[in-house]
């Protein structure tokens, strides 16, 4: 074991030869394909679902089928995806049936308008949300399930939500928190504007952001008149709007691995504000990149200092309640942009590298299918270094074999599940 995180420290790919990958692997056809999983995964108070990109069909859908078997079969009580707390609030809403939700989720998502839209506005997603807007239909209020953005982007509209929020119902509230935010005025809704003036000299508003959370926190009775989900969306922007300052900040002033990782730290926050929202017993369900769930301290990851929510969480909740499930593919379509905030194309991933992970799952002839990781899989000599492909929102496939993380796959996941060929998602056009 010592050996092969040594050779991951100093980021030595090696030539390997796979394991028997063909006999572990259970065939991926319909839902009840994944029985196997889902007796792994149902008693885990979080249950993490990745994606080799932001963009590809299959991922969605599959983490789906498993959301949908571990909220309907396991009472699992919320999912939290990798996206913005605000404006993914609005679907928590409609799938709530809240007052004042849309009125379909397809409105909801189509009003999103912060890049790259199309993670959350797609059809796969609708497909989910309007079955949970069903499945919630027939429960009482406080047993609803419920959809959150555990990101720190779109503080902006976060910091006008607590506004509006506190102008309804306490004036010396609301006139409290808009003092502390007139920090911001200067920025105009520019956070990049606000890092780069601190990063020259000017006044930081840390501790400007902090007061508003404190204030927030320890003023419940004044802010009685707010349901608990009310409450919650109250204090969660708030925190959004003090935990982003913090990575604007970091993200010009430093050029390690703290603007990741302060990114980090809000997600495991937001996770764990959603366990207690939802009580003692609370499980959820986490979206988001491999390279956010996959345990980074088994991929080149560490060298650089750089850590994940499936880090943490095995940390602090204890590995016995975690289960970590990455995706991947050996080639395929994925929507994504050239550059940041360059328009969504389709575009087409090419064949993996011969050093890869999925190169050595397309050898097992399989079109879909998933491994389940036990003890004989993590012995040593089964603990290889290999390369696994991670696409972002921003991909050129002119460089493809640059997207592979050094990764120990037995040890970075409980669970992989592989498509020989993927397509693209589906997003929602205005």
């Amino acid at each position: 074991m010592k050996l092969r995180l040594t050779l991951l420290m100093v980021f030595s790919i090696m030539t390997i030869s796979a394991q028997n990958f063909t006999k572990k692997a259970i065939k991926l056809d319909n839902a009840s394909s994944l029985d196997p999983l889902i007796a792994a995964a149902w008693d885990k108070k979080l249950v993490l679902l990745g994606e080799a990109s932001h963009g590809t069909h299959e991922y969605y859908i599959w983490r789906d089928k498993i959301s949908r078997r571990l909220i309907e079969e396991h009472n699992f009580n919320f999912i939290a995806v990798e996206g913005d707390f605000a404006s993914l609030y609005k679907l928590n809403q409609y799938v709530k049936n809240f007052e004042g939700a849309g009125k379909s989720a397809r409105e909801v998502l189509m009003q999103l308008n912060r890049w790259p839209t199309w993670m959350w506005a797609n059809e796969e997603v609708v497909a989910l949300a309007e079955w949970l807007r069903q499945y919630n239909d027939s429960l009482p209020p406080n047993k609803k399930v419920g959809f959150y953005g555990m990101d720190v982007y779109d503080e902006w509209v976060s910091k006008e939500m607590v506004l509006e929020t506190l102008k309804k119902i306490d004036e010396s509230s609301y006139n409290y928190v808009k003092l502390q935010y007139n920090c911001f005025n200067p920025y105009k809704g520019d956070s990049w504007q606000y890092a780069r003036a601190v990063k020259d000299g000017k006044p930081d508003c840390e501790a400007a952001t902090e007061r508003v959370v404190t204030y927030i926190r320890n003023n419940r009775e004044i802010l009685e008149n707010l349901s608990d989900d009310e409450y919650f969306y109250l204090l969660q922007n708030a925190i959004v709007v003090h935990n982003a300052e913090e990575f604007y900040r970091e993200s010009i002033a430093a050029k390690d691995a703290v603007s990741w990782n302060s990114r980090v730290f809000h997600m495991r926050e937001t996770v764990g504000d959603l366990l207690a929202l939802y009580g003692k017993n609370a499980k959820g369900v986490v979206w988001a990149h491999n390279t956010h769930i996959g345990d980074a301290s088994f991929t080149s990851m560490r060298n650089t200092g750089e850590i994940n929510i499936g880090q943490l969480k095995r940390e602090n909740l204890g590995k016995d309640n975690v289960f970590l499930i990455g995706f991947s593919s050996y080639k395929g379509k994925v929507i994504a942009g050239s550059r940041w905030g360059a328009r969504m194309e389709e575009m087409t991933i090419p064949r993996a590298l011969r050093s890869s992970v999925e190169y050595k799952l397309k050898k097992t002839g399989l079109d879909a299918f998933y491994l389940i990781f036990d003890e004989e899989d993590r012995k040593e000599e089964n603990l290889k270094v290999m390369g696994h492909r991670a696409i972002g929102v921003v991909y050129n496939p002119q460089f493809d074999r640059r997207q592979f993380v050094p990764t120990i796959i037995p040890l970075r996941y409980d669970a992989l599940i592989f498509f020989n060929e993927t397509t693209a998602l589906q997003p929602l056009h205005k």
